[in-house]
């Protein structure tokens, strides 16, 4: 479907510029200009500088973002088509569902386009494309979220390989996607319609198109373009039409109810050599189906494999001080409250675990790959700290562990 080269195009490139967090721990000692061995009884001002990143935020804060990124944020209804708007009228019903991963995954791609400084009216695109299903295959050979065919997802650089398909990576292919988007909207001079029918039926027949109708990017009329597919033509409808169902659903009630959730914030995380996605979403107390479905390119282990998943899981929520003390809790009030681990819990393993060298985790870190790093095996290192095989290790936590020498 999508057969799109840049060639000589790209010399008609124009070129662009570029919550509600749950509760998020905070190293001992992290608070602006004071000293840990200050802060003991002390009501302090939490720096917002020393925060870790949020792992989720409310569902309405994807939503909001989505519309305040819209290059034509009014809805004409009534140039919408009936047709259309039906289509697509259970898209707001599939964000409110708890249980579809699509909120999370138009929270991911929302995200990636405005930090490109694009319009979010192609966060739709997916929507159009494969109702936002990583793994969704079409018949005639397109494949993924953003349905690459195979010779437009090598020409944009996504890894096609032996047992492994880039297109069906959320993370190879959107970044793939925004990277082609970016450059059609500069090659049409910022008309979001134009570089979305570009990407429907590639940027040469857009051009073309342009010449034969005696129109350039800056003054083109996308609905008057001659000699397109009615493919083309409606896809800027398609968009427009999801837009309006979108902006309208601000209205009911039921769906504001049920988009008004926590929904974890998804990242793009490096998989640790030789580990297979199943053992580390069991690793890191994650639903295995879940992280299976957002990852539907990965059915084995390979080497610096970059994945979707939960904030929280590739960042750690719980941290614990570098010196194994207690870390502090802030809750969505703002105030802070002490955390009160349990005696198995893994801040009080590691202070129980008596003499020997010490390591810090790291972001990324698995056990694996700590016990490799010190000629060690992960049993060793998990039964040296009084911690089993499904525990999880939050960056920040320190390890004892007996390296071999």
């Amino acid at each position: 479907m999508r057969g799109l080269r840049l060639g000589v195009a790209l010399g008609l490139l124009l070129g662009t510029t570029s919550s509600i967090a749950s509760a998020q721990a905070i190293p001992a000692g992290a608070v602006s200009g004071h000293a840990p061995d200050k802060l003991a009884g002390a009501a302090l001002p939490v720096d917002p500088t020393s925060l870790p990143e949020p792992t989720h935020r409310n569902g309405r804060e994807i939503f909001t973002n989505f519309r305040e990124g819209l290059a034509a944020p009014q809805c004409d209804a009534e140039a919408t088509s009936p047709r259309w708007r039906k289509q697509f009228a259970h898209a707001p019903a599939r964000l409110g569902n708890v249980d579809d991963d699509a909120l999370p995954l138009f929270g991911y791609v929302v995200d990636e386009l405005r930090a490109a400084s694009l319009p979010t009216e192609f966060a739709l695109i997916p929507f159009v494309e494969s109702g936002y299903r990583p793994g969704a295959r079409n018949a005639s050979g397109p494949a993924g979220l953003w349905q690459f065919i195979a010779t437009t997802a090598r020409n944009h650089r996504v890894p096609m390989e032996k047992g492994y398909d880039g297109r069906l990576s959320a993370v190879d292919s959107t970044r793939a996607a925004v990277r082609y988007l970016k450059t059609l909207h500069g090659m049409f001079a910022g008309d979001w319609q134009l570089a979305v029918m570009a990407y429907n039926a590639g940027e040469y027949r857009i051009l073309q198109s342009l010449r034969r109708g005696g129109m350039n990017a800056q003054n083109a009329d996308a609905a008057s373009l001659p000699g397109l597919s009615p493919i083309t033509y409606s896809y800027v409808e398609k968009l427009h039409a999801l837009a309006c169902v979108l902006e309208q659903s601000e209205n009911d009630p039921d769906v504001m109810a049920a988009l008004d959730r926590p929904v974890p914030i998804l990242k793009g995380h490096t998989l640790p050599p030789n580990t297979t996605l199943a053992a580390w979403s069991a690793q890191n107390a994650l639903d295995p189906a879940r992280i299976a479905r957002l990852n539907p390119a990965l059915t084995g282990s390979r080497s610096g494999t970059r994945v979707l998943v939960p904030a929280a899981a590739a960042l750690g929520n719980d941290e614990i001080g570098a010196a194994g003390e207690t870390a502090t809790l802030v809750a969505s009030n703002d105030a802070p409250v002490p955390a009160a681990p349990s005696a198995t819990s893994p801040a009080r393993a590691v202070a129980s675990a008596g003499n020997g060298r010490r390591h810090t985790v790291r972001n990324g870190e698995s056990a694996w790959t700590i016990a490799r790093r010190y000629g060690i095996s992960v049993k060793t290192l998990l039964s040296s700290n009084n911690l089993d095989a499904s525990a999880v290790l939050r960056p920040g936590m320190v390890l004892r562990y007996d390296e071999v020498r």
